[in-house]
């Protein structure tokens, strides 16, 4: 079986869309169409988000090559709100795109493996092995040292999986703790870009890059410039295009030669692409799911100008 991160690179190169949506459903921000269908109680929120999300992945799943749900819009609605996330992922599986859980945990020994069991590997129960959910990427905070990856790296290895590893997030006060000079002048974020290009270097692929990736914000572009020369062998996750300002030319910076290294991640531009200015007086309410694809076909073209995929 090809390494997970090869498989997802032929599918952008198949779709010449270096695109994820994240799936990050807010009650109050669905449609009033799709809300209006179930009771006012946890489980029918569950039930309008699962709609919801079904109708975003119908529409994009031929043109956008993986999901990105964030656990926490998912966990806030209790046990309703993570049989949404369980099916999310598995409709997104039987549509063939790939998903990436962004669940962003970072502790460590037993705790680790215990998230790691949920997400990547398997739970064991008496002499059998269960998987809980059918995912093929998880976003991890490393920033309690090796102790808190290692055990998610192991499972990469053992069951074919892939980590994108937080260096340089896309957030205004990232800046707090991560660039923050050390003692020889590096930045924090540089030296943890080092780390996770040194704990990538057993899962490289075909494509020269590793499984074991990293998240580095859109909104940094000089930032992402130079991780790429740091970390040559890094797939990046790269938020914060489209609402937190993050542009096409900037993102560019994070991709080589051949158009490949990073995969750019929309949420509130595509998900809520019905209410915005571009899109609000050309589609009604009740054809959200058209309005996200339109918009993902215009990010599309938008990277494509300046990402040429090879």
């Amino acid at each position: 079986m090809k390494n997970i991160i090869d498989q997802l690179i032929e599918k952008i190169k198949i779709m010449k869309n270096p695109t994820v949506i994240g799936l990050d459903p807010r009650y109050e921000k669905l449609p009033k169409c799709v809300k209006d269908k179930y009771p006012k109680t946890l489980e029918g929120v569950g039930q309008a988000i699962i709609e919801y999300n079904k109708a975003l992945i119908d529409a994009i799943y031929d043109i956008i090559p993986a999901i990105k749900p964030q656990i926490a819009f998912y966990e806030m609605y209790g046990i309703p709100g993570i049989q949404a996330f369980k099916e999310t992922c598995e409709y997104a599986k039987q549509k063939g795109m790939f998903v990436i859980a962004d669940i962003k945990r970072g502790d460590i020994g037993s705790t680790a493996q215990g998230y790691s069991n949920a997400y990547l590997g398997k739970t064991k129960i008496g002499e059998s092995e269960q998987s809980l959910y059918d995912i093929d990427f998880v976003t991890v905070n490393p920033y309690m040292g090796t102790d808190c990856v290692k055990p998610f790296i192991e499972d990469c290895k053992k069951y074919n999986k892939g980590l994108f590893i937080l260096v340089k997030t896309s957030n205004p006060s990232s800046g707090e703790l991560q660039d923050v000079k050390l003692e020889n002048g590096e930045e924090v974020y540089t030296r943890v870009a080092k780390y996770v290009e040194k704990w990538g270097e057993d899962l490289r692929g075909e494509y020269n890059y590793s499984s074991i990736s990293a998240v580095v914000g859109a909104t940094y572009p000089e930032q992402l410039k130079q991780l790429r020369q740091i970390a040559p062998h890094t797939y990046f996750l790269i938020p914060g295009y489209g609402a937190q300002g993050g542009k096409a030319e900037d993102i560019a910076l994070g991709f080589d030669e051949n158009g490949l290294g990073g995969i750019v991640n929309a949420s509130r531009s595509l998900m809520c692409a019905y209410k915005s200015d571009m899109w609000k007086n050309k589609f009604e309410e009740k054809d959200y799911a058209k309005a996200t694809r339109a918009e993902a076909l215009r990010m599309k073209e938008e990277l494509g100008s300046k990402i040429k995929i090879k």
